[in-house]
């Protein structure tokens, strides 16, 4: 026989052998119970409980322990924090923060903004399931603009700063909203002076005669 049909009846018996070794992992597989699980109706656990406690899930505030320092917004390297500080129409001494939006569907969970916090007011959480039919609702809102809460002061010498259990802010607020609701808005806050700039520009436009059809 010659050299070139020798070869050919090796490279055969290679591939028999080769398929069967694939085949007979297949096979293995067959007399042995199912491991794929339904998620998440059946697992034993939720799946954020079985997650390490520092996972980088779904920011979250605890406006209780704000300080309104802006740390946070500085520190994110793609602005999804947006913080507006105001003073409070009563007590002109006192400091409120009127916006604090957090856009997790822009977040890239870097846990920046994060380490600087003094109180550990925002922290990363171990949720992750937020599934919305608009984007625009994974824009979390912790300020009321129409009821600001006042920025906390820190106590000289505190070590400890009470904080609700994290996770259960969030998980409330996603938890409230409807999968279909329309989302909102997440626009940065105008600088000062724009509106007084381009109300003349407006005026003039509104007043300028429309040009005759051609």
């Amino acid at each position: 026989m010659s050299e070139s049909g020798s070869q050919y009846f090796e490279n055969v018996k290679d591939t028999v052998q080769s398929f069967w070794h694939g085949l007979s992992i297949t096979l293995s597989y067959m007399m042995r119970r199912p491991i794929t699980t339904q998620y998440p109706d059946r697992t034993e656990l939720p799946v954020r409980d079985t997650l390490p406690p520092r996972y980088r899930g779904f920011l979250e505030v605890d406006a209780s322990i704000c300080t309104g320092c802006q740390a946070c917004e500085r520190a994110c390297p793609i602005g999804c924090i947006q913080i507006t500080l105001e003073k409070d129409a009563a007590n002109p001494k006192q400091r409120v923060v009127s916006q604090f939006d957090i856009d997790e569907a822009k977040c890239m969970f870097c846990g920046l903004c994060v380490e600087p916090c003094p109180t550990g007011s925002i922290q990363h959480t171990r949720e992750f399931e937020g599934t919305q039919r608009s984007v625009r609702n994974l824009t979390f809102r912790w300020a009321d603009p129409e009821n600001p809460f006042p920025v906390y002061k820190v106590q000289k010498g505190a070590e400890y700063y009470p904080r609700v259990p994290i996770g259960t802010l969030v998980r409330a607020k996603i938890d409230a909203r409807r999968w279909d609701a329309p989302g909102p808005e997440f626009l940065p806050p105008e600088p000062p002076g724009t509106a007084a700039a381009t109300a003349p520009k407006a005026k003039a436009a509104a007043a300028k005669p429309a040009a005759a059809p051609v």
